[in-house]
């Protein structure tokens, strides 16, 4: 059986599609830029949300930040784990740090994120960005 392809948005979660259903979390570049995780709301089962809507919020020591749905659909399962473990998130922002499963409305969506080769590229652009913003801010005319 061949390894799930994951997907990312350029907010920073990402996709595994399995059996129709999509799971989603947080990168590790997002956990690492958010720090100590301290608290997350994730939606209801049940809940339907649009591409790119807000669908869930974890706080961090630095900042809140949302959640947005990468996909169409319907919440089908919630990582109940993270309701009294949310430095899983932080941990193994892969695996048992997942935050929401979905049953997609569009399967479609899914091929129109970004690889994790693209994301890649992406980040390091981001990195890159992050690094000059910060020699400039360190290094004043």
């Amino acid at each position: 059986m061949p390894e799930p392809t994951i997907r990312f948005t350029r907010e920073h979660e990402w996709v595994v599609m399995r059996n129709e259903i999509a799971t989603i979390g947080i990168s590790d570049f997002a956990q690492d830029q958010l720090g100590e995780i301290v608290s997350r709301e994730l939606p209801k089962v049940g809940s339907t949300f649009k591409v790119m809507q807000a669908m869930a919020i974890v706080d961090s020591v630095k900042a809140s930040s949302d959640i947005f749905s990468p996909m169409s659909g319907e919440v089908s399962e919630i990582n109940e784990n993270l309701l009294e473990h949310p430095e899983l998130i932080n941990q193994l922002p892969y695996e048992s740090g997942w935050m929401i499963k979905i049953k997609p409305s569009q399967q479609s969506e899914f091929d129109s994120l970004m690889t994790k080769e693209e994301y890649d590229r992406f980040v390091g652009d981001e990195r890159y960005k992050e690094d000059k913003e910060r020699r400039v801010s360190n290094n004043p005319s």
